[in-house]
């Protein structure tokens, strides 16, 4: 049996991807299979009209996929993956578990074995992510191609070349968006100190994050051109701004913080 892909779990990172690449029509819904012990996670998989399974043991025998993707939480890699190891010889591997290094994954499965790492965030679940990956050194371009285009109807997908770094993309884009989160928090907060509604302060600084993020993707101008095209001299804006990034305040906050998540995640690897 020729299906192009097992994905083992399918929690809400699994089926927000799976539902992008059916929509996006990169696949078609015979040419999945998901694995997902879960009930009603199972179940909800089905409905998009792929091939389910309670487990490894009740994929069909003659199963012969071109990738497994193997989404499910890091504490129990060391369980599922040897299930899978007999796909080893003729499938690539791509992983989205955070903090399990492809060392692993080849102790795991087997040295010759083509293995990606990948790393997304949450708004990879409304097709706004960013994915970025690793390949180990028998993986071919075919297969990254493949994968590339896949994790594209998430996002945008960037490649890195060597695995150290993703200690710093898990601190910028993985944990990125809680940094976001609190700024529209804190803008919100900050709104309603200056006398403004509740509900319209959220609005504000949510849409204005928003659309910002958008300007800043779309117009192709570098970010801090933008700050300057917004920024008056002796302005509201020049004012609030002396306030941020007088003596690099914000500068060296993000640093301080982006650092300390990166050296948890090389902790939380070892």
């Amino acid at each position: 049996m020729s299906v192009r892909l097992i994905l083992v779990g399918c929690g809400n990172m699994g089926h927000a991807m799976l539902d992008g690449w059916l929509r996006s029509g990169r696949l078609v819904p015979g040419e999945v299979f998901v694995v997902e012990p879960n009930d009603a996670l199972r179940d909800r998989a089905y409905r998009l009209g792929v091939g389910t399974a309670a487990s490894a043991g009740e994929l069909p025998a003659d199963i012969d996929p071109t990738l497994v993707i193997l989404a499910v939480k890091p504490q129990v890699m060391r369980t599922v993956v040897p299930d899978y190891r007999r796909f080893a010889a003729r499938s690539a591997f791509l992983s989205i578990a955070a903090g399990v290094p492809i060392a692993t994954m080849q102790e795991l499965l087997g040295d010759g074995t083509a293995i990606i790492r990948c790393m997304p965030n949450t708004p990879a679940a409304i097709g706004k992510g960013m994915m970025v990956t690793f390949a180990n050194a028998v993986t071919g371009d075919e297969t990254k191609a493949f994968v590339a285009e896949l994790l594209e109807s998430s996002g945008a997908v960037a490649e890195i070349a060597s695995e150290d770094l993703m200690d710093a993309v898990t601190a910028v884009s993985g944990s990125g968006p809680a940094y976001v989160f609190h700024f529209i928090e804190s803008l919100t907060a900050a709104g309603e100190a200056a006398g403004l509604p509740e509900e319209t302060a959220k609005l504000l600084a949510m849409q204005t994050v928003y659309g910002a993020a958008c300007l800043a993707k779309e117009s192709g101008e570098q970010p801090g051109r933008l700050r300057e095209q917004v920024t008056s001299p002796n302005g509201t804006t020049a004012a609030a701004l002396a306030v941020l990034m007088g003596e690099e305040r914000l500068t060296k906050l993000l640093s301080e913080a982006v650092e300390a998540a990166r050296a948890r995640s090389v902790e939380l690897g070892k």
